[in-house]
């Protein structure tokens, strides 16, 4: 087991969710737009990466990353648990395409909580595949010493994170460095081009929108006997609200970003919703819901009706429909019909894997001098989804801008490998919004 963490990390990071902008500022004054981005101009440059979060999506998002570029190096790793990065690395040896790209030695392999600090220091462009309570912190650090940015989603699991990572990514871009987002869906071409004719008006003006992201239960790991509280729920970070923000945040975001892609990123007035744990009322399931249904009231009138669910043994649905006044499009599909059922458009083309995709046209970026910032879409969705959570767990209407300004941090009291209470299940008509 990793040695515990010094008491303090957990105040350091509530003194630099309130303090981003100046810890941020001075580094900023140091790196003039775009000079990171021009240092990497040739491809015959070596790109060095690192990853932070070394699960199965960190190990397939380095995979992609060394298959994006001839340039690239894995060269440092860090996650909280040191069998992680072996288990990842042993995976990673195993794909031919890739494995004479990967070095990293025994001095850059970091665990615990703050070895994302080294990994940081010693590349060009970072992974972070984390828990996503972890992000906001992983994103400043590594725009202050200007590295480039692979961003898993979401991006923070309250509205302090969220507003870190606003600044943060302003600061990016600023400096020119490039943060892309791992709301894969933008960088499917089918459906890039299914958006776009939305946008251009093929079905009229949109007057409402439905996402569902229904599936089956997800993983969990055994608890063993030398695990502490702090290493059971990180290891099982999904249901624990404070690691993952709950699975409307966590997984449903993929279905309210292209909701909020269709309306070109502009945020919801307001949301009431209902949710709760039907089945999932086990001890091994934290104090995460099992279900949501919340809609999203926008500026006309415009309403956003989204659901998920994670129950064993129920149907499974995954698709998305916006509806205008001429038409509707099917996002899953990649098809458009008028209100007769008449196909006006249907996308034909063939599309990149959307994880490759997303990675070459980060490093693409790179090279070019010309970095992708993917910063306020992710972070505008990822504050959706708690705007979604916030009023299920409450029984409120909640508006935009009492969610964006919330007070409420799900810090833990320490980081430290020892006894924790898990948060109780919250109540709606009991839980307060803060």
């Amino acid at each position: 087991m990793p040695a515990p963490e010094n008491k303090n990390a957990t105040q350091a990071r509530r003194d630099f969710l309130k303090t981003t902008t100046a810890a941020a500022v001075g580094s900023s004054l140091l790196t003039l737009p775009g000079l990171q981005s021009a240092v990497f101009a040739d491809s015959s440059d070596i790109l060095k990466v690192g990853l932070i979060g070394c699960g199965g999506r960190g190990t397939g998002a380095a995979n992609q990353a060394l298959k994006a570029d001839p340039g690239t190096r894995l060269v440092a790793m860090a996650d909280t648990f040191g069998d992680r990065i072996e288990s990842s690395l042993i995976n990673l040896g195993k794909i031919k395409e890739i494995s004479d790209k990967i070095d990293v030695p025994e001095e850059n392999k970091f665990t615990g909580f703050e070895g994302y600090k080294n990994v940081i220091d010693l590349c060009d462009v970072v992974l972070l595949a984390t828990p996503p309570h972890f992000r906001p912190e992983h994103i400043r650090y590594a725009v202050e010493k200007g590295k480039h940015i692979f961003a898993e989603k979401p991006v923070a699991v309250d509205a302090p994170g969220c507003r870190a990572v606003m600044e943060s990514c302003r600061l990016a871009k600023e400096k020119g460095l490039a943060v892309v987002s791992g709301l894969c869906w933008r960088y499917h071409q089918g459906m890039r081009e299914t958006f776009a004719n939305i946008h251009d008006g093929m079905i009229g003006d949109i007057v409402s929108m439905r996402c569902s992201y229904n599936t089956r239960g997800l993983w969990s790991h055994e608890r063993q006997a030398d695990w502490s509280d702090m290493e059971y729920q990180v290891r099982n970070w999904l249901y624990y609200n404070w690691l993952s923000g709950d699975h409307i945040n966590e997984q449903h975001i993929h279905s309210l970003d292209k909701m909020a892609w269709a309306m070109k990123d502009v945020t919801p007035l307001s949301a009431t919703g209902t949710g709760g744990r039907l089945t999932r009322t086990q001890e091994i399931y934290g104090n995460v819901y099992d279900h949501f249904a919340i809609e999203y009231i926008y500026e006309n009138d415009v309403r956003g009706f989204s659901r998920c669910r994670q129950q064993d043994g129920c149907a499974v649905d995954v698709n998305d429909q916006i509806v205008g006044t001429k038409g509707k499009a099917d996002t899953m599909s990649h098809e458009i019909k008028d209100h007769s059922g008449k196909r006006l458009w249907k996308f034909r083309g063939k599309s990149k894997n959307m994880y490759d995709a997303e990675h070459e046209e980060l490093f693409a970026s790179i090279r070019s001098g010309n970095p992708i910032n993917n910063g306020e879409y992710m972070t505008k969705s990822t504050m959706m989804a708690i705007l979604g959570r916030m009023s299920a767990y409450t029984g409120q209407e909640i508006t935009w801008d009492q969610a964006w300004n919330s007070q409420e941090d799900l810090t833990p009291p320490a980081y430290e490998w020892s006894s924790m209470a898990v948060a109780p299940v919250p109540m709606p008509g009991v839980t307060p919004f803060v």
